[in-house]
């Protein structure tokens, strides 16, 4: 019984490790610019003594999903939305470089434009800092103009521009900051044909039904692999009784 034992419990983990991949997909169905993680499950035989009809599952991480969620107006200054492919750099908090669909902005109160999770943005040149403004504004190409403290309208200047960059899928991984980084390291060069749609957000691609449908069916896949571990143990107890001396 120990070989449908350790088939059944290695089916279990997989379905246990599925389940905290779409719970945390459906966690964040509302996260803004949020990416889904992908996991698929694909089958290999056990190796060992006897016939090769021992087949048990695997899980496999794929990545993450890469089309865009829907964007959604709400006219603030600071959101801004990424159009179609393309990512915004950050800085994250081991100081690394790292990219975001996110663009629900933000100034410190040290004039850092920031995240809505306060990592900073990238620049041309680094973090970009504002300086004391009345109104701001976002450009489609990235640049950032205000208008400065004490002064009208017709004094609005540009005071930096965001770093825009559009690197290959295939060059991405996701951490478990929920921030993309190059799998190699390093930084992403500029895209000068990445645009931006100030007054945006873009929402999680996260579809809640395909990923509800989903645990449903990893549930049952669990609750399946536990009957089998449950069957082993009454099996074994009953031919403990067969074999046992009268």
């Amino acid at each position: 019984m120990d070989r449908l034992l350790y088939v059944a419990m290695g089916g279990a983990s997989e379905m246990l490790e599925a389940q905290a991949v779409i719970s945390h997909n459906l966690a964040n169905a509302s996260t803004t610019g949020f990416r889904q993680d992908l996991h698929a499950f694909s089958s290999y035989l056990v190796q060992g003594p006897g016939y090769g009809t021992r087949v048990s599952v695997v899980g496999e991480q794929l990545g993450f999903d890469p089309r865009s969620g829907a964007l959604q107006e709400t006219g603030r200054a600071l959101d801004v939305a990424v159009h179609g492919q393309g990512y915004l750099a950050v800085q994250a908090a081991d100081g690394t470089e790292a990219y975001t669909r996110a663009g629900n902005l933000r100034v410190s109160a040290g004039g850092v434009l920031e995240t809505a999770t306060g990592l900073p943005v990238l620049g041309d040149g680094g973090p970009v800092t504002l300086p004391p403004f009345t109104q701001v504004g976002i450009g489609p190409d990235g640049t950032v103009s205000v208008v400065p403290e004490g002064l009208g309208a017709e004094a609005l200047v540009q005071v930096a521009r965001l770093r825009l960059v559009n690197p290959a899928q295939a060059d991405l991984v996701k951490g478990a900051d929920g921030l993309l980084r190059l799998r190699e390291g390093g930084q992403a060069a500029p895209d000068a044909a990445v645009r931006i749609a100030g007054g945006t957000l873009e929402s999680s691609n996260v579809n809640t039904a395909e990923a509800l449908v989903e645990m449903i069916q990893v549930s049952r896949a669990f609750e399946m692999q536990v009957r089998l571990m449950n069957t082993a143990g009454e099996t074994d107890a009953a031919l403990q009784q067969l074999l046992s001396p009268a």
